[in-house]
């Protein structure tokens, strides 16, 4: 088997309009996510009280935005534009990478808030395009996701601190990422049953979300369960139960999407317990659980698809990428468990900074074999 016929079946990706054919804006928007994830990374080591300089008095608490909306969103709305192929779906992408560059330089909050918050909408709009030209399931989910992210825009804008809007971020980035998986789930035949779940799961995280805006403590708890659901859900029914007995790429997709829904499970069970957190230890875990341990795990997984279909080029596997997947969960733990947990504040400070290692590790690793792929194409000799 190809690399190329084993990676298909791990990122679903929703039919384009016309013929792919990688858009002028993906690599300058992506750059503007670029941005946006090292600005993240730099607040995340302020967040850390590591002395490093910090640029402007708001930059540490812009952490929570930066990562899953400049970074994440960013890449998001990127992959659906390339997706729907149609000008103005980059409008999102554009106006999000736009606005977290704002904010990251210190400029007047508010506009920065309304960039982030329209494209928010945009990548509404984006996906009920598509739920238009192909209606879903997966894609009502992912559009619910967007919705999530307008909520959280909405709430910014009125004043909310970020604290109240993180239940809304990971809504947003859970359901994109779970509608996908759902997508996939036509290759191992979902039956009725497995549909319904499904369903049931997202209604339980949805109504924990709403209900966190007027009672906190509740609705935290219940889109905890809501997160545990699709855990199991993701557990039981994913095409990752098959591809992990493959080899090669597959199954690194595969060990990286299951050690996400690990994570997932365990966020869930976090959110379940301790309900609305502000600050401390539990606050920590509950969000890194889902946003590092789960999120940046599913991009360490699907890197290997999306990266050829929005850029355009080769990205051949090598075993060397298991290294900053181990690193990323191993960094967890060591927060979790002996900062988090034990009250360590080194093994904390150590597992947060070991956490951005490996994501930075993760940003080299694939830019240099992407571009000794694209050396070695050119080269007519195919020595890079």
């Amino acid at each position: 088997m190809t690399r190329a016929a084993q990676a298909a079946p791990a990122h679903p990706v929703s039919p384009p309009a016309r013929p792919s054919g990688r858009s002028i804006w993906a690599p300058p928007v992506m750059a503007l996510g670029a941005v946006s994830l090292l600005a993240g990374l730099w607040a995340g080591l302020l967040r850390l009280g590591l002395r490093v300089p910090a640029g402007h008095t708001d930059l540490a608490e812009l952490h929570g935005v930066l990562m899953p909306l400049g970074f994440l969103g960013t890449l998001i709305a990127v992959e659906r534009a390339v997706a729907l192929r149609q000008g103005w779906a980059w409008l999102a992408p554009a106006a999000c990478g736009t606005g977290s560059l704002w904010l990251s330089a210190g400029l007047p909050a508010s506009t920065g808030q309304l960039l982030i918050t329209v494209a928010g909408f945009g990548l509404l709009a984006v996906f009920a395009e598509l739920h238009r030209i192909q209606p879903s399931l997966h894609n009502a989910v992912q559009a619910a996701g967007a919705a999530c992210w307008c909520v959280a825009g909405m709430l910014w804008l009125a004043g909310r601190d970020l604290g109240p809007l993180v239940p809304w971020l990971a809504g947003f980035l859970v359901l994109t990422i779970a509608g996908e998986r759902l997508e996939l789930s036509r290759l191992v035949a979902l039956t009725a049953r497995g549909r319904a779940l499904f369903a049931g799961a997202v209604a339980v995280l949805l109504a924990g979300l709403g209900g966190s805006v007027a009672a906190p403590a509740i609705g935290v708890r219940v889109a905890g369960a809501g997160l545990l659901l699709l855990a199991c859900w993701l557990a039981a029914y994913d095409i990752v139960r098959r591809t992990i007995r493959m080899r090669g790429v597959t199954r690194y997709m595969a060990v990286a999407l299951a050690a996400g829904y690990v994570w997932l499970a365990v966020a869930g069970l976090l959110w379940s317990v301790f309900g609305r957190q502000t600050d401390g230890h539990a606050y920590d875990a509950m969000l890194h659980a889902v946003f590092l341990g789960f999120v940046i795990s599913m991009v360490f997984a699907h890197a290997q698809v999306i990266v050829p279909a929005v850029l355009r080029v080769r990205l051949p596997y090598h075993p060397v990428a298991y290294l900053p997947l181990g690193l990323l969960h191993a960094s967890l733990v060591l927060r979790l468990v002996g900062g988090d947990a034990m009250g360590s504040t080194a093994a904390w400070q150590a597992g947060g900074v070991a956490n951005e290692v490996a994501v930075l590790l993760f940003l080299a690793l694939t830019a240099g074999t992407a571009t000794r792929a694209r050396r070695g194409k050119n080269n007519p000799v195919g020595v890079s």
